[in-house]
């Protein structure tokens, strides 16, 4: 219970903290939000993703990181430099976030 509180914490400060980062940070700050991005995805993929909820996280953090990374390859907000900053936050918390669920997947298929 108290993993899952903590993951699902995780989770909230990661989504404000990828909305800060759109806002423009200056680098010295910038850096170590992204940093903080990272580890929180690290948390979020092994405190929060229950063994019931792998398929439904898997489906939706891949399509989240997958979705942020099209938007950003498209260029349709090169105008809006804040929504980049905010979809590399997203890619920054999801990508973790989503290569521990996988991994923890493909053990849990091994053992089988």
């Amino acid at each position: 219970m108290k993993d899952n509180m903590i993951g699902s914490w995780a989770f909230i400060i990661g989504v404000v903290a990828a909305v800060v980062l759109g806002i423009g940070l200056t680098a010295d700050y910038k850096k170590v939000l992204v940093w903080i991005l990272f580890f929180l995805g690290l948390v979020i993929g092994m405190l929060n993703v229950t063994a019931k909820e792998t398929q439904s996280f898997l489906t939706a953090g891949t399509l989240l990181a997958l979705m942020s990374f099209l938007g950003l390859q498209v260029g349709v907000f090169t105008e809006a430099p804040f929504v980049v900053n905010i979809l590399n936050g997203i890619l920054t918390l999801f990508i973790p976030a989503t290569i521990i669920v996988a991994l923890k997947a493909v053990y849990m298929l091994a053992q089988d």
